[in-house]
C-alpha cells in the first residue's frame, strides 16, 4: 500500500534543506507508530520518494511525499492505517510551517513524482522594481523567441534557452518591496528556477525576495491535474506570507 500526503512547507521552516526535510519526515513516521517499509540490504531505510525538491529559503502550498506502508494483509502485528486520519495524526509531530494538507491511497503502478511532474506554479518577489516597469520587462521577455540563461552543470559553465519552460508569466501586484509575479515553469527535459527566471526578466540583475511554490501539475491526455487526483487543489490566489517578513 503505498500513501500519497500533501504538505505545506512555510515560515521559518523554508531554510531547512530539503535533505533536512526528508529527516523530519523519517522522525515523525517512527513516532506516529506507522508501518511504513523498508529497504532490504545491510542499512534499510524507509521507503520513502519525495517530489521535485524545494530550493532552501523557498515556501511552498503544495509539497509532496509517497510513503510505502507494510503489506497489511500479510503482516498479522500491523494495525490498518486510517488514510483520512494521517493529516490530523501526523501535522503535531512536524515543525511549525509542515503541515500535511490531505492524503491519499494512490493504486499500484502509479509513476512516481519526479517521473510525472511536469510543471510548478510560483509566486516570486522581485525586490526592487515597481509594477510598472515589471510588467514592460515581462512583455519584452514574452514576446523573444529565445530566453538565454547561463548555468553551472557538472562543473562548467552552460548556455539554455529558457523561453520554451515558460508556460504561462504574468504580474500580479505590487508587494512592500517590489513587484510580484506569477509563473507556470516547466520541469521537463530541464526544469527552469524562480532565479534562472528572474535573470532571463530582469537582464541587468534583480534580488529575489519571497518565492513560494503553489502547486505542481502533471499532464495527462492534454488536460492539467493535481498529483492528489479528486482532491481540491492548492489554493493559488492567497499564498501565505505576502507582505509579512520573518
Amino acid at each position: 500500500m503505498k500513501v500519497r500526503l500533501r504538505f505545506t512547507k512555510t515560515g521559518k521552516v523554508r531554510f531547512t534543506s530539503h535533505r533536512d526535510v526528508a529527516r523530519m519526515w523519517e522522525r515523525a513516521l517512527r513516532r506516529a507508530d506507522l508501518p511504513v517499509a523498508y529497504s532490504a540490504g545491510f542499512s534499510p531505510r524507509p521507503k520513502l520518494s519525495f517530489g521535485l525538491a524545494l530550493s532552501t529559503g523557498h515556501e511552498s502550498m503544495a509539497e509532496y511525499l509517497d510513503v510505502e506502508l507494510a503489506d497489511q494483509s500479510v503482516a498479522l502485528d500491523v494495525v490498518p492505517v486510517d488514510v483520512d486520519a494521517l493529516a490530523t495524526l501526523l501535522t503535531p509531530l512536524l515543525p511549525v510551517g509542515i503541515e500535511v494538507v490531505t492524503a491519499a491511497e494512490i493504486a499500484p503502478g502509479t509513476p512516481s513524482l519526479q517521473e510525472s511532474v511536469t510543471s510548478c506554479l510560483w509566486r516570486i518577489e522581485a525586490v526592487g522594481f515597481d509594477v510598472a516597469i515589471t510588467e514592460q520587462l515581462v512583455t519584452a521577455a514574452l514576446a523573444k523567441d529565445e530566453l538565454l540563461v547561463t548555468r553551472t552543470r557538472k562543473g562548467r559553465e552552460v548556455t539554455d534557452d529558457l523561453r520554451p519552460a515558460i508556460r504561462s508569466l504574468s504580474v500580479v501586484g505590487p508587494t512592500a518591496t517590489g513587484t510580484e509575479l506569477e509563473a507556470e515553469l516547466g520541469v521537463h527535459p530541464r526544469s527552469a528556477r524562480p532565479a534562472e527566471l528572474l535573470g532571463g526578466v530582469f537582464p541587468d540583475g534583480v534580488e529575489e525576495g519571497r518565492v513560494w511554490r503553489l502547486a505542481q501539475w502533471i499532464w495527462s491526455d492534454g488536460a492539467r491535474v493535481e498529483p492528489l487526483v479528486g482532491v481540491a487543489s492548492p489554493d493559488a490566489t492567497s499564498p501565505p506570507h505576502a507582505l509579512v517578513r520573518v
